[in-house]
């Protein structure tokens, strides 16, 4: 602990802004004068309060739509009953416009309300037993779990009743609201599939076997595109699992970093001390010798929204109802209460892909000929069954682009132009850098940026390939294009799709085939050759030219322009471009490259002058990164 307290105070000499907010009252005495504020009206509340105080309780002022409240509701693990899901959505209806949204953690968000509401939703709310407590800022957010738990046959160990254990630690006591130095997530799964996306928390307890017992491996330090570090302790008992949950949540309360708030999660104590001190530390806080790690049982990916339904241990199912970008109603809530009390046993279930599940169901054709899955279907295209967006401009402060639509919009469009009527593609958007729509975790992950078109500023993103989730083999994708204005990434990315549905495998996912096909190449080649593609679509030139599934350019970046610069002249001019190669350039160096525009007539110039500048007969005169050649194949100037 003493090295813990040496970095605590190497990084205590100054408190950043929001810690000085927090020493001026008590999170509770906000939260008594919130019937007061409801008499009053919004212009009574003070700024402390509405900035930070009262998000403690999950009710957040937000700018975006002026004097009204977002509010954040607990939901643990995801698990509704028909009732609590009836209320959630009847507050929706009568006082926030009838929308909500369901989020990445399994949770959901009533938003457009008025302060002169809250008491009386949070009232019916907590008639129902579900409140708002400590669903912000600097504290122990809700708790992820599996959807299914102990109810799927993938289930070793049912944990939702340790995960409520685990809250009641902190949960309404007053000594955690907002003690911590910043927010804490948390995750526990007993399944073998990982449908919680469990290694991305600050504090994960994930199945595992040690010695013929099975308990919980704990993995410290995870956070939106971060794999949580092993920390070599296994639980084997939920007494364990709790005392280790206190003592960690204990100690970053005590040792957590105060200063820069950007640097101040529980990952960036694990930085500066290691996880061996962070490990040695939990094991002599909670005053139990844990034992070491087992293996790591929680392996696979997770497929039931491809199948639109799963059965349950019981001969039950649970039928899916993709509900795209989360975008929801709570007048679509409230008839998912009653298709669940009518067809199910009355149990839902949220999921982090902004989704939910109805549990319980013995006549899933009977349940999904209603109308309600017109509109919300239980099997809906490969584009839409795993697509996620955070809140974005409309709702979020830190938004850069609009996101929730504009995901909706690009997975439509992917729908008309390159339909797939099998496949698993996981598109994941998030509206800025922050994360909140784990972008980079996606087989295809946008990040909301800037980008310029003829010089004006707009909304862009940034593209990401290749993130996975199953297992400790969690990463983050790549970026393969910078920058792409909205109205152009999706002619890029159906260039990736053409490619998928042209090369893949019988029932390959697009995890599988980024696998086998496109991490042969460079992130660079690949954001180019999506680039190309469409740049050849728009000006219609037809040639049969993607990606080879039989590569000897290895990772090499100046290689792959050569070898790329030589197929497509071939392509074109039903000639190589010179008559024998060594490796990645021409044997003869005396030879001349014939121009392509005397082989094909009225060839595009853009591509002519790019073929002449990558196959050059001076060989210090050719292009080597695909950056040179970005300008021959704009749709747009930027």
């Amino acid at each position: 602990m003493e090295i813990l307290q040496q970095a605590y105070e190497a990084r205590s000499k100054k408190l950043n802004k929001i810690e000085k907010v927090k020493a001026l009252k008590s999170p509770k005495e906000a939260y008594e004068k919130l019937e007061e504020y409801a008499q009053n009206g919004y212009a009574s509340i003070p700024d402390e309060d509405k900035s930070y105080f009262l998000k403690c309780f999950g009710i957040y002022d937000r700018a975006a739509t002026p004097e009204r409240f977002m509010l954040k509701l607990r939901i643990p693990g995801g698990y509704m009953n028909a009732t609590q899901a009836k209320v959630i959505g009847e507050c929706a209806k009568e006082f926030g416009e009838d929308y909500m949204d369901l989020t990445t953690r399994a949770q959901c968000e009533l938003r457009y309300l008025r302060i002169e509401d809250l008491p009386t939703i949070i009232k019916r709310l907590e008639v129902v037993g579900i409140d708002a407590y400590q669903t912000g800022v600097d504290n122990i957010r809700g708790i992820m779990a599996d959807p299914f738990d102990d109810r799927a046959f993938d289930n070793i160990l049912p944990s939702h009743h340790i995960l409520l254990k685990m809250q009641a630690i902190f949960l309404h006591n007053h000594e955690w609201i907002s003690a911590l130095p910043r927010k804490f997530n948390t995750a526990i799964t007993g399944n073998i599939s990982n449908r919680c996306n469990v290694f991305c928390h600050d504090a994960s307890f994930v199945l595992a076997q040690k010695d013929g017992v099975y308990g919980y491996n704990m993995y410290l330090g995870g956070k939106v595109g971060v794999v949580g570090k092993n920390a070599d302790i296994f639980l084997k008992n939920e007494e364990e699992v709790l005392a280790a949950f206190s003592s960690i949540i204990d100690i970053f309360k005590r040792f957590g970093f105060r200063d820069n708030r950007n640097k101040n999660r529980l990952h960036f104590l694990i930085e500066a001390v290691g996880i061996k001190e962070i490990t040695a530390a939990i094991r002599e806080n909670a005053g139990i010798d844990f034992a070491t790690a087992g293996e790591t049982m929680t392996k696979m990916d997770y497929y039931e929204p491809d199948q639109g339904k799963v059965q349950l241990r019981d001969g039950s199912f649970g039928v899916h109802v993709v509900i795209p970008s989360g975008i929801f109603k709570g007048s679509s809530m409230m008839e998912a209460a009653r298709l669940a009390e009518v067809y199910g046993d009355g149990d839902i279930r949220l999921d982090m892909e902004q989704s939910l599940y109805i549990m319980g169901v013995r006549d899933v054709k009977e349940l999904v000929s209603e109308s309600y899955f017109s509109e919300y279907k239980s099997l809906n295209t490969p584009y839409f069954n795993h697509l996620i967006a955070c809140a974005g401009t409309d709702h979020c402060p830190f938004g850069v682009i609009e996101n929730k639509n504009d995901a909706i919009a690009l997975s439509t469009y992917l729908d008309e132009k390159v339909p797939l009527e099998a496949g698993r593609v996981r598109m994941y958007w998030s509206a800025c850098v922050k994360g909140c729509g784990i972008h980079g975790l996606g087989d295809i992950g946008f990040e909301g940026c800037k980008a310029k078109v003829n010089g004006i500023n707009g909304s862009g993103v940034n593209i990401y390939l290749g993130g996975k989730l199953a297992g400790e083999g969690a990463v983050e994708g790549h970026t393969v294009i910078k920058g792409a204005p909205l109205e152009y990434a999706k002619y890029y990315v159906e260039s990736l799709m053409l490619e998928y549905k042209k090369l893949r495998n019988d029932g390959e996912s697009f995890e599988h085939f980024t696998d086998r096909v496109l991490r042969s190449f460079t992130n660079a080649k690949i954001g180019f050759m999506m680039m190309l593609q469409a740049y050849l679509r728009e000006k219609n030139v037809e040639v049969d030219f993607g990606f080879e599934t039989k590569v000897h350019t290895g990772k090499n970046e100046e290689f792959e322009v050569f070898e790329l610069g030589r197929r497509l002249y071939f392509q074109l001019a039903k000639q190589e471009a010179y008559s024998a190669y060594d490796r990645f350039t021409n044997v003869v160096k005396r030879e001349k490259l014939e121009d392509i525009r005397k082989l094909v007539p009225g060839i595009d110039e853009n591509i002519a002058w790019m073929l002449d500048l990558i196959l050059h007969s001076d060989e210090q005169k050719r292009a080597v990164v695909f950056s040179e050649l970005m300008p021959f194949i704009m749709l747009y100037e930027k």
